[in-house]
């Protein structure tokens, strides 16, 4: 890819336990509530010129304890929580697939869900994105993971379950974050710094 060609940076985000609270399945829309911070870190995102996407993986599709509706109403209602403080994503992926639970088409050995980066990929296809100068935030070593497979940078937060795969879970571990973060706040802080050592 040339300098001309070259694509727009990005943070990609997981939704819950990183920008929403973690509430184990989100069932319901009304289960969806931004973590304190979250719509200024999205804010300063923006404002720095990046895009910010969110990638979700949302199972509990394929195993039955939702519809897909409640995936997209979910969604919208995190969309009005975050322009209510005046801050707003560029894109939300999900991936409804599991490849052991529940029925086709759900059940199946998809590239969407994370740690596979299919959702970072589409993203980057659909808006035109540079993963090698983008970065991913999640709670989880999955999110670490696909970021990872996707050429991105990557971010663990310490909120959702980001502590409990630290402090009890990092000998499992199959790949490191590049940063280890507070939370989301902290974890914009770090990308706009490195964003501008690279000026």
């Amino acid at each position: 890819m040339s300098h001309r060609d070259a694509g727009r940076r990005a943070v990609f985000m997981d939704r819950d336990g990183t920008v929403a609270d973690e509430v184990g399945y989100v069932n319901h829309a009304s289960r969806l509530r931004l973590l304190p911070g979250s719509a200024a870190a999205i804010r300063r995102i923006r404002e720095a010129g990046l895009l910010s996407v969110v990638v979700t993986n949302q199972s509990g599709v394929a195993r039955d304890y939702f519809e897909e509706t409640v995936v997209n109403e979910a969604n919208q209602r995190f969309r009005d929580l975050l322009a209510a403080e005046g801050a707003s994503v560029d894109a939300i992926y999900y991936c409804p697939h599991h490849p052991r639970e529940g029925v086709p088409p759900y059940r199946r050995d998809c590239d969407c869900r994370k740690p596979r980066p299919g959702m970072l990929l589409l993203a980057a296809k659909d808006l035109n994105i540079d993963l090698s100068q983008s970065y991913m935030v999640g709670d989880g070593v999955v999110d670490v993971g696909a970021g990872r497979a996707a050429g991105a940078t990557t971010v663990l937060v310490l909120t959702g379950y980001g502590r409990g795969h630290l402090e009890h879970r990092r000998h499992r571990w199959t790949v490191e974050p590049d940063h280890i973060a507070e939370d989301l706040g902290a974890a914009v802080d770090w990308i706009l710094a490195r964003e501008r050592g690279k000026r």
